[in-house]
Formats: C-alpha cells, sequence, structure tokens
C-alpha cells in the first residue's frame, strides 16, 4: 500500500527534526521545510495527503501560507499547529479553511491519531469522487447504444428533460431499457451529486411497500422493533426511481399523490409530517389509461407523474439498432468473461438480425452474454445460440411487429388448439381426449375452463358435433 505524503512547514529546526522522524517512523512519507513561501513552492506540481504548518514563521506565516494552499490545492487537508493556542488563532486559521489546529508542545500520539483520521476522512471522499465520476461516465448518454431516427428522438427528450426539476414517466415493454434511461436522467441532472435510489413496486409485497416508501417507527406494527428510514427520506435532494409504478396499491398511490402535491409524508406510526426534496422518475410497462378505466389506477396520480413521458420502442421497431447493440455486447462480455471474442459468424448473426426479439434488449443482452460464455474458439457460431433462433422460419413467420405475441400467449394458442383437436378427433369424450394428450382428465377440464372451451353435445344428424370458444 502507498504510503500517506505528508508536508511539514516550522522554523523551529529542533521541532521540524522531531516531528519528521516520528512520522517516517510511523511508515509516513515526509517533506519538511523552514517556512510558508517553501511550503507553497513544494506543493506546486506534487501531492500531499496532509499539510502540517506551523501559525507563526517568517517570510511567509501559516495564516498568509493557508490562503495561499487553498487557491493551490483546494482539497488539501491542513493542520495549523501553534504555541498561541487561544480561541481566536484556532477561529482564524478554521475560517481560512483550515481542517483542524494542534497547540505546542505537539502530544505526537494525539498527532497520529489526528493524522489518521484526516487520512481515512480524505481517502474516503477521493473514493466517493471516483465512484461518481465511474458512475456518470457509466451512465452518461454516450454508454446508451443506438442509431435509429426513433432513439434519436428519445434521446433528444432525456437530455432536454435531464437538467430540469420535473417529474418523468418511462413507458416502455419489459426489457427496453426504461432503467438505463432513469440513470441517464439523473446522472445528467444537476442532482447528479445526490443518491439516486430505486424501487420496485412490484417486486415488495404490498404489505412492506409503504414502510419501504416513507419507512416506519419502532412499534408501529408486529416485527418492527426499530425505526426506519424510507427511501424517500433516504433520496433527500437526489432523485427516486419507482420502477412498474402500476403496479401500486390504491392505500399507497394516495400516500405517493401527497407527496407529489406537497413534497411531505409521515413515516407509518407517526404523526410527524417530513419534508422532502425528490424528483421522482417513474416506469411502467403497463396501459395506466386503461387501468384508470378500470379504476385500477388513479387519474389525479396519472396526471402528476406524467408531466412529461417518454416512451421507449420495442426493440422490432428500432431494428436499426441491432447490430451495434449485438457488437456492444459482445464487446462487454468478452471483456468480463476474459475472452478474445474476435467476432460472429455471418449465419450467426443472421439468425440474432431476424428475430423478433420478445424479451427486446434485456433478451438480446442475455442471447449474446449465454454465446460468449459457451463459445470455444475467437468466434461465436450457430451452436452457440439457443434452440429457438436456430429454426427454419421465415421473417413472415416470426410475425410482423403488429401480430408479434408474447411467449406465454404463442403457447397457450397452441395448447388449445391441441386440446380442440383432441375433442374433435375422439367425439367430445373427455376420457379420450384427456388420454390421447399424456395428461389427466381433471387436468384436461382445467385447461378448457382456462381457454373457456365449451362443449356442446351431439345434434340429431349423425353425430355432429360442435365446439366453441
Amino acid at each position: 500500500m502507498e504510503k500517506a505524503k505528508i508536508l511539514i512547514a516550522e522554523d523551529e529546526k529542533n521541532q521540524r527534526e522531531l516531528l519528521e522522524g516520528f512520522l517516517k517512523k510511523e511508515g509516513f512519507a515526509v517533506e519538511a521545510v523552514a517556512n510558508g513561501k517553501e511550503a507553497i513552492q513544494r506543493l506546486e506540481g506534487n501531492f500531499f495527503d496532509v499539510a502540517l504548518i506551523d501559525y507563526k514563521m517568517p517570510e511567509l506565516d501559516g495564516l498568509h501560507a493557508l490562503r495561499e494552499i487553498r487557491k493551490l490545492c483546494p482539497d488539501l487537508p491542513v493542520v495549523m499547529m501553534t504555541a498561541y493556542g487561544t480561541v481566536e488563532t484556532a477561529v482564524a486559521s478554521m475560517k481560512e479553511g483550515a481542517l483542524d489546529y494542534l497547540t505546542k508542545p505537539i502530544d505526537l500520539d494525539e498527532l497520529l491519531l489526528m493524522l489518521q483520521k484526516v487520512i481515512e476522512r480524505t481517502t474516503l471522499i477521493r473514493e466517493n469522487r471516483q465512484l461518481k465520476a465511474q458512475l456518470q461516465e457509466r451512465y452518461a448518454f454516450t454508454q446508451i447504444v443506438y442509431g435509429s431516427p426513433k432513439m434519436e428522438e428519445v434521446m433528444g427528450l432525456v437530455a432536454r428533460v435531464a437538467p430540469s426539476q420535473t417529474t418523468v414517466l418511462i413507458r416502455g415493454e419489459s426489457g427496453t431499457g426504461k432503467e438505463l434511461i432513469a440513470n441517464a436522467i439523473h446522472y445528467a441532472s444537476p442532482r447528479s451529486e445526490k443518491p439516486l435510489v430505486k424501487v420496485s413496486c412490484a417486486a415488495i409485497p404490498e404489505t412492506l411497500l409503504e414502510s419501504e416508501l416513507f419507512g416506519h417507527e419502532k412499534g408501529a406494527f408486529t416485527g418492527a422493533t426499530h425505526r426506519r428510514i424510507g427511501r424517500f427520506e433516504e433520496a433527500d435532494g437526489g432523485s427516486l426511481f419507482l420502477d412498474e409504478i402500476g403496479d401500486l396499491s390504491p392505500g399507497t398511490q394516495v400516500k405517493l399523490l401527497r407527496i407529489l402535491q406537497n413534497k411531505e409524508f409521515q413515516r407509518l406510526g407517526s404523526n410527524l409530517t417530513l419534508k422532502t426534496d425528490v424528483r421522482v422518475i417513474a416506469a411502467t410497462h403497463r396501459n395506466l389509461e386503461e387501468a384508470i378505466k378500470k379504476e385500477l389506477f388513479r387519474e389525479d396520480l396519472y396526471y402528476r407523474l406524467n408531466v412529461i413521458s417518454i416512451n421507449l420502442p420495442p426493440l422490432r421497431e428500432r431494428r436499426e439498432d441491432i447490430p451495434l447493440l449485438i457488437d456492444w455486447f459482445l464487446k462487454k462480455y468478452s471483456d468480463e468473461n476474459q475472452k478474445t471474442i474476435s467476432d460472429i459468424s455471418k449465419e450467426a448473426r443472421g439468425l440474432l438480425l431476424r428475430y423478433p426479439y420478445p424479451g427486446n434488449v434485456r433478451e438480446l443482452e442475455n442471447l449474446i452474454e449465454r454465446a460468449v460464455v459457451l463459445c470455444r474458439g475467437e468466434v461465436i457460431t450457430t451452436q452457440d445460440l439457443p434452440f429457438h433462433l436456430k429454426e427454419e422460419k421465415s421473417e413472415s413467420q416470426w410475425g410482423t411487429p403488429e401480430r408479434e405475441k408474447t411467449l406465454p400467449e404463442s403457447l397457450g394458442k397452441v395448447e388449445k388448439d391441441a386440446i380442440l383437436k383432441a375433442l374433435h378427433q375422439h367425439h367430445g369424450v373427455q376420457t379420450k381426449a384427456a388420454e390421447s394428450l399424456g395428461i389427466s382428465e381433471r387436468a384436461l377440464r382445467y385447461k378448457m375452463k382456462k381457454y373457456q372451451i365449451r362443449f356442446h353435445p351431439p345434434s340429431s344428424k349423425e353425430g355432429e358435433e360442435s365446439m366453441e370458444e
């Protein structure tokens, strides 16, 4: 581990050598100078973790040196040393930006403890800044891969919305990248230095969601053994991403509406009203307009959330982006898995380009990750792709964008057709139909009810029977 570097500015030679020798013995890298002017010169082009500056020195005293240090190295922690340990001296030093001060004669144990605390603090601050810089780079607009006109339009809207304080509703099918857009909005906003807190409204049971969002007091309900800070408090000053907002219960919708209107809320079990400064970014794959008609979603909450609406197109409607995304994910997962995969074969790429992606970008990403992991050479082939991509299907058989169905819908239709065929072949005798399908008669009755298959008894015409849905 690299040694922490200390700069000492002390005009008394014995004191300077004592401090220098002690700190070197404790494992620090130390540079010691005799006055403030030399300290400023050493700081030019050199990095130090902490500066120890004597208050009274010739040429340039500690207070004036501190002012110059603040201009040159505004983040450098400075500890003032003084034999004049008056309140006025301490106040003057702190006003000019000193982190702390020590009185002479210096207690070496106290000095060591202070330096350890200062270095831990500055290391943490530095790491936080690096992490924030990495997050901002990771979620920058340049990290969102697109080239299609539809996504150009979306990202143009994101760029205009991000600097504002307005509530945003992101809409789109599952897997289209709604969370990625929420990240981009937050990290391009004035709130980027504050937290982005994320809550999946669908993943948390309804009984726990209010506590998750608003927090609770000790004893608010069975099992509440201590106070809990909610997500709105945690996100204060930053942004709160509410994913799958369409899954909120009616009671939670009312409380969310109040926060959006008044910027205030109460923890469960408390009468104390708390204020919060949070930008809400919501997302849903549901049709909220239909939910309003069915009285499943509050209309007033909808209008509060839908100030700016960003509609993400499904991948099948932005097919120009598929080649770009393939190459992006190929490099990403090759690097992550330490593989030297250079390309995808023409046949494999053709399959990937033709596939309709009912799971959108998330499905494409999973396919590429799988292929990278399974690939034994430097080029991904059709052998590395799952079977359902390799089935011989024309583009029309995959289905046009308007008529494509999700996988559960497609499987349901196949099952329903098989039941109808079996019933027809066995003249409506459910026992025989179930046997031919390889299922129990009870299971057959359940599935007939599920698919609303109603069977009419034969008419007088030579055993004719009819079935209807």
